[in-house]
């Protein structure tokens, strides 16, 4: 290859790249009046969705990375558990709803303690002053079976459970005076006298105002039995 031809092409290939890389400004204005004129004549509906798409994948640019699955459900969970605590009721255990709110009855009128002790059996009824039962047990309640439920450990361990649960309820603070009703001379009534005296009882112990005997006297009635005569 000669000279000359060596150095017709360089300026051949010189003459290229400046034209490539150069751009034409008539070329580029009128495409960019073009685009403007296209999306003038984009109707309202198809500009605000374009705008609104635009905005979500901005949104999801500048967003935080997303954690991992097990993270987000622990987030949920413990938000949940949170939002349950903050919003749970004050109802009592014992199914009650707030005294203000239910009519209990004349103001005079105590709550009632009522023992009834037998034989064979304890029973433990606590009674709002309309006469409600607020809780009614007995020791076969708390697992204890045939003969063992007029034991006095029976007793004991029956008006300390439900005691118990007078104040898991709340109601230590709702009773303002109470009466103890004893009724029949089985094992249980020193037993709940013991507990009642005890620690088991210091929250409603100081609102007790007064302690009455309701056993049931028999007046005439029927013909007993005729006593058994031996020899």
């Amino acid at each position: 290859m000669t000279p000359s031809t060596t150095r017709l092409l360089a300026k051949t290939t010189s003459k290229l790249s400046s034209l490539s890389l150069r751009p034409n400004q008539q070329s580029t204005r009128a495409f960019s009046q073009t685009c403007l004129r296209q999306q003038e004549e984009r109707p309202p509906a198809a500009r605000i969705s374009l705008l609104s798409k635009l905005a979500s994948e901005a949104q999801l640019r500048s967003a935080p990375p997303r954690q991992s699955g097990m993270a987000d459900i622990k987030h949920v969970l413990a938000s949940t558990t949170i939002s349950r605590a903050l919003n749970q009721s004050n109802d009592s255990i014992l199914g009650e709803s707030e005294g203000k709110t239910e009519n209990w009855g004349p103001a005079n009128e105590p709550f009632h303690f009522h023992i009834f002790a037998h034989r064979h059996n304890t029973h433990i009824t606590v009674t709002k002053p309309n006469r409600n039962a607020i809780v009614s047990m007995s020791a076969g309640n708390i697992g204890f079976k045939k003969t063992k439920r007029g034991s006095y450990d029976a007793a004991y361990q029956l008006c300390a459970y439900v005691l118990d649960k007078l104040n898991q309820g709340g109601w230590h603070r709702k009773i303002t005076s109470l009466e103890v009703v004893l009724r029949g001379f089985g094992a249980g009534r020193e037993a709940a006298t013991k507990v009642l005296l005890g620690n088991e009882g210091r929250l409603l112990r100081p609102h007790i105002k007064r302690v009455s005997d309701g056993t049931r006297l028999k007046f005439g009635g029927t013909r007993s039995p005729k006593p058994r005569r031996l020899g």
